[in-house]
């Protein structure tokens, strides 16, 4: 059966016909940090939290705008039930800090040889912070975790994981306006991909091609991340370390995603390369079918877990699994995204996570055939107050999966 959008076209001519994608999107401003620190401050005020730390990267980011990327030096913030930002850093960055800030805070400094440690409890105690819980950002390095243990005496250290996940989760409409246009950039992108495909071409031919046409389309990163895999590679999940050149009715399995304003977009395409055989074509459709499944189960106040069942329900009542056993899915049904490609919430078995407005997660219950090839569709939904909504179309059918 005749394949559409797959193949006869070039990386030249594709490269040439880009068009950046018209939009007013903006970056986060700076008042909608203020309402997260305001909001943390209030969840540190119910479950009277005295302090919570965020250390440097994706959580010192999201509450206070500073991009600063996790090394051996404590660098993070101590944000106060009052919604004071203090800052820890080493002196010598001090000038570099200041010139990041988006929300102001007092920078505290410490010096090569000393123990930013002791610094942290210094600002508790010059805040009259000298007992109760004080939590720390779960991306904090044992090194720090290990260090305040050792000078700590009358606090009790907890992780921040549910009072920070509890604010992260729920994207704002400025966070689902972003992610929406990388989304559709990427899309854009796989569809570009699949029509330079040809007998032959490289994984590494395709890979380079996706980061030029992300950049192409305006984002001057280029791709986040790429995988690309054909034929039995594709039943590894993220990859086999010699990836094979591109066959004649191989399947074709293209994942990759951009970052524009920190967030990130992230979709899986599959196709046939050529025609696809009885087994491929379905599987495809099984995992179509998953996909939906998903998508349906994606009601507000059903778990996160619901979601996965229904990916296990549908693939076991047409004999594949049970559980991760193979052939069948093997991992989770998603993950939340957001300023990381994998955060909360994540779609998997036994969360009690229950869905709510503002929520944004990957369904992709891929389906892997051991020593054939592996299927994921991967789009991604964000949860409204009438319920769930796709950012991107799902794939159409294994011949034509763009709708072309």
């Amino acid at each position: 059966m005749k394949t559409f959008g797959i193949g006869g076209s070039t990386i030249e001519a594709e490269l040439e016909a880009i068009q950046p994608l018209k939009t007013t999107v903006k970056p986060i401003q700076k008042e909608e940090y203020k309402k997260r620190i305001q909001k943390l401050s209030g969840l540190m005020k119910t479950n009277k939290v005295q302090a919570v730390y965020v250390n440097a990267g994706t959580n010192l980011l999201y509450f206070t705008g500073t991009h600063w990327h996790a090394s051996e030096r404590m660098v993070g913030a101590i944000i106060l039930p009052n919604e004071e930002v203090h800052y820890i850093a080493p002196n010598f960055e001090k000038g570099t800090i200041e010139d990041f800030l988006e929300i102001e805070g007092t920078i505290h400094c410490w010096e090569e040889h000393e123990c930013p440690h002791k610094l942290f409890l210094q600002v508790l105690d010059e805040n009259k912070i000298t007992e109760g819980e004080i939590q720390l950002d779960e991306t904090t390095p044992f090194s720090i975790i290990n260090g305040l243990h050792k000078e700590v005496h009358s606090f009790y250290i907890e992780k921040a994981t549910g009072l920070i996940s509890e604010c992260r989760m729920i994207k704002s409409d400025a966070e689902i306006a972003i992610m929406q246009y990388v989304m559709d950039i990427t899309l854009e992108v796989q569809k570009a991909t699949a029509r330079i495909l040809r007998v032959g071409i490289t994984t590494r031919e395709v890979e380079n091609f996706i980061h030029e046409a992300h950049k192409k389309y305006g984002v001057s990163s280029g791709s986040y991340f790429c995988i690309v895999l054909f034929g039995v590679d594709s039943s590894f999940p993220h990859g086999v370390k010699n990836p094979k050149k591109l066959e004649m009715n191989d399947m074709v399995l293209v994942d990759t995603g951009c970052q524009l304003y920190d967030y990130i977009s992230d979709i899986t395409r599959t196709y046939v390369f050529g025609e696809a055989n009885e087994l491929q074509r379905k599987i495809w459709n099984l995992e179509k079918e998953t996909q939906l499944s998903a998508f349906k189960a994606s009601i507000l106040g059903n778990s996160c877990a619901s979601v996965d069942d229904a990916s296990r329900k549908t693939l076991e009542k047409n004999g594949l699994g049970p559980d991760y056993n193979l052939p069948g899915l093997p991992h989770r049904t998603g993950h939340g995204i957001g300023l990381d490609i994998h955060e909360y919430p994540y779609i998997v078995r036994g969360n009690k996570t229950k869905l709510v407005s503002g929520m944004t997660f990957s369904n992709e219950p891929m389906i892997c055939v051991p020593n054939e090839f592996g299927v994921r569709l991967e789009d991604h939904i964000y949860m409204t107050e009438k319920g769930a909504k796709w950012f991107t179309e799902p794939a159409y059918s294994i011949e034509n999966p763009f709708g072309v």
